[in-house]
């Protein structure tokens, strides 16, 4: 299987999460979005203002986190932060799971906690859409299979494997765990240590329809033209 450089851009989140970013940063994300053709730029919640700005009269979605990196902010946080993300211009956002909840058996807790944020979000975006990070590298595959059955239950639209702050990053056999779980029904993202034009292609043949990194430039060029 191989694409070419335009039909992988359009499957790259193009990622800078950094808490060093500077408004100069940004600006260069939006830039090399556009530039190549990505789908989305993701930026911490601050920046959203600022990258809806740039991106404004273009295809470039603005994606921006919830929640993020651990997961373990109060469920009525998560939801106030999607809101006012949306608010300010977010067409998707990646929130992380309650890991702790999940891992005590709580899944009411768990449920609850993603459909706060799918609802929120959903109020000021209705077509906006949401990606669960489950952060694999904590989870077995017991909790995997448990997680992938609340985020399809709580309404939201993609599992994605990693904050790529977590122990690892994606994995093919991550990826291809999550396909098998979730069928057709949801979106698969495999994020954290992708920086390959190779690596990224791994994950989309093991089954991930979109790629998080902060390497997208590289990817792209290394891609066929």
């Amino acid at each position: 299987m191989e694409l070419s450089r335009v039909e992988i851009a359009k499957m790259i989140d193009h990622t800078f999460l950094k808490p060093e970013g500077t408004e100069e940063d940004v600006a260069r994300l939006v830039s090399e979005g556009l530039k190549y053709g990505f789908h989305a730029v993701v930026v911490n919640p601050y920046f959203v203002p600022l990258a809806s700005k740039l991106a404004e009269g273009s295809e470039l979605k603005v994606c921006s986190v919830v929640g993020f990196p651990l997961g373990a902010t109060l469920p009525e946080a998560k939801a106030r932060e999607a809101e006012f993300v949306g608010r300010a211009g977010a067409h998707e956002v990646d929130m992380v799971i309650n890991v702790g909840a999940l891992k005590s058996g709580l899944d009411d807790v768990v449920l609850d906690d993603i459909s706060g944020v799918v609802n929120a979000f959903r109020s000021v975006r209705p077509e906006g859409v949401v990606k669960v990070i489950l952060e694999t590298g904590l989870l077995t595959r017991e909790e995997i299979e448990a997680a992938c059955a609340l985020v399809e239950e709580a309404g939201a639209d993609f599992v994605k494997t990693s904050t790529g702050f977590g122990p690892r990053g994606a994995t093919v056999e991550d990826v291809r765990l999550l396909r098998r779980l979730v069928g057709d029904r949801l979106g698969v993202k495999a994020a954290g240590g992708i920086r390959t034009y190779e690596q990224a292609m791994a994950m989309i043949e093991a089954g991930a329809n979109r790629i998080g990194t902060s390497s997208g430039v590289k990817i792209v060029e290394g891609a066929p033209e």
